[in-house]
């Protein structure tokens, strides 16, 4: 069943992870290249974004690879940002998946809010006919 603690946990994971990555982008040696405040926010907000999605996602996959997935699909947005750099477009994609993963192990299996279909059947339950 989703839960708001599902949706809670995931998304506050979203956001530190956010600012995990803002951080990593802000820390180039090159002392021309600054992040610009509009990318700092980009980055937190897509982080956000995944976590949230994370935590409301219906999705029937196992959980790391439903954290994987999603990882990668909301790291879509920030990888806009930088198009011109290959390996650094690779090293954010990378990392969104990393990211996604984690923020799943998390909410899943150390704090145990279990994914909503788990706790569906599969098939429609059959509802008996009385004769009457």
């Amino acid at each position: 069943m989703l839960t708001k603690k599902r949706i809670a946990l995931a998304t506050d994971c979203g956001i530190v992870f956010g600012f995990v990555c803002m951080w990593l982008a802000s820390s180039n040696p090159d002392p021309n290249y600054v992040l610009s405040p509009a990318a700092k926010y980009t980055i937190v907000l897509s982080r956000a974004l995944m976590g949230f999605t994370i935590g409301v996602s219906a999705l029937r996959m196992k959980w790391w690879l439903h954290g994987m997935f999603i990882g990668a699909i909301a790291t879509i947005p920030m990888l806009f940002m930088v198009m011109d750099r290959p390996i650094i477009m690779a090293g954010t994609l990378m990392m969104g998946v990393i990211y996604g993963f984690l923020t799943e192990l998390i909410t899943s299996i150390i704090f145990r809010f279990k994914q909503p279909w788990l706790n569906m059947p599969e098939t429609p339950q059959e509802v008996p006919i009385s004769a009457h």
